[in-house]
């Protein structure tokens, strides 16, 4: 039997869950601004894991993946500890919006100040609390400015622990993706904690096949970690290590002719621009072959815009057991 669990002026016994709320600070209107927080606290000892969802506020379907995954979860058989935060940016959450009410983005605000913007605080806290006492952690996220992401995996792929997390995880894809500064996952790296990025759908909504991916996806590392026993079978991936967008070549209205998931071959047209009169005056063309990991979803365009990511992908491997 593990010892008690304390976090954020809290105790959970072991061989429990409980639902609990970490302060931030007060809105205008002087009420607390709190992060939920579900610990699973397992009845034997093992590692610590992170989920965490919806650090962009629009990107909704993260946290549908987090309570799927653990009504899966058993506390009596787990064996260690899962912290799950299936709402970090709040704010974001509830006005639908990216960002937090002074327009930062909070995965660029890591690794944060206690003294900080409002989302430098959230972001310290984050790394205080969780991040610090974990072991590794699954970031959920979703497509961003009207766009949609096949379900894919992201990480670091030359450090061994996050590429053994990735084939874990088992995505349709698994992208090679290097850091960015600011991001949770490059605070986390810093302090040595292995950290995977999912990304699936489209924001402000729950897709399907992004939420069915990604609870397999985090079943199956929780499982890889030994934290579990069972987890479902997991998707024949393919690996890419380089992706491109494919951006208009004037503005218009795009008449797009792939769907995510779709192999296209190099000089294929992806979409057409046209005029308001319905003349083409635009064509997108793939420069290269590859395989469509994302999505433009609304068909106005401006010159320069994106609107397919196109990634590089090797052999498909076997499905994982």
């Amino acid at each position: 039997m593990q010892e008690p669990l304390e976090i954020s002026g809290h105790t959970v016994a072991p061989g429990t869950r409980a639902h609990l709320e970490m302060p931030v600070g007060r809105l205008v209107t002087q009420q607390m601004l709190t992060l939920p927080l579900i610990a699973v606290h397992g009845a034997e000892p093992g590692p610590c894991v992170w989920l965490s969802a919806a650090i962009h506020g629009d990107e909704i379907h993260g946290t549908d993946v987090i309570r799927r995954a653990l009504a899966a979860v058993s506390p009596a058989t787990l064996r260690g500890t899962i912290l799950a935060l299936p709402i970090v940016n709040v704010w974001g959450f509830v006005h639908h919006s990216r960002y937090l009410p002074d327009r930062r983005d909070l995965n660029r605000s890591f690794p944060g100040s206690e003294k900080g913007s409002l989302a430098g605080q959230i972001a310290h806290l984050l790394l205080k609390e969780i991040v610090a006492r974990c072991d590794a952690g699954v970031d959920l996220h979703a497509g961003s400015h009207h766009r949609t992401n096949a379900p894919q995996i992201r990480g670091d792929l030359t450090d061994p622990r996050v590429a053994d997390l990735c084939a874990a995880f088992a995505a349709p894809y698994t992208l090679h993706a290097t850091m960015r500064a600011g991001s949770l996952r490059h605070a986390a790296a810093a302090l040595g904690k292995p950290c995977v990025l999912y990304e699936a759908g489209a924001p402000l909504r729950f897709g399907k096949a992004a939420v069915r991916a990604g609870r397999i996806g985090v079943l199956r590392v929780l499982r890889h970690l030994r934290m579990i026993t069972r987890a479902p079978k997991g998707h024949a991936t393919r690996i890419a290590r380089k992706s491109h967008w494919l951006r208009a070549s004037r503005s218009g209205i795009l008449e797009l002719r792939v769907e995510l998931g779709d192999a296209v071959a190099a000089g294929q047209i992806i979409g057409l621009i046209r005029d308001p009169y319905g003349d083409i005056t635009g064509r997108v063309r793939a420069r290269e072959p590859g395989h469509v990991i994302g999505a433009r979803l609304l068909p106005l365009v401006n010159l320069g815009d994106a609107v397919v990511h196109i990634a590089t992908v090797e052999p498909l491997e076997a499905s994982v057991g």
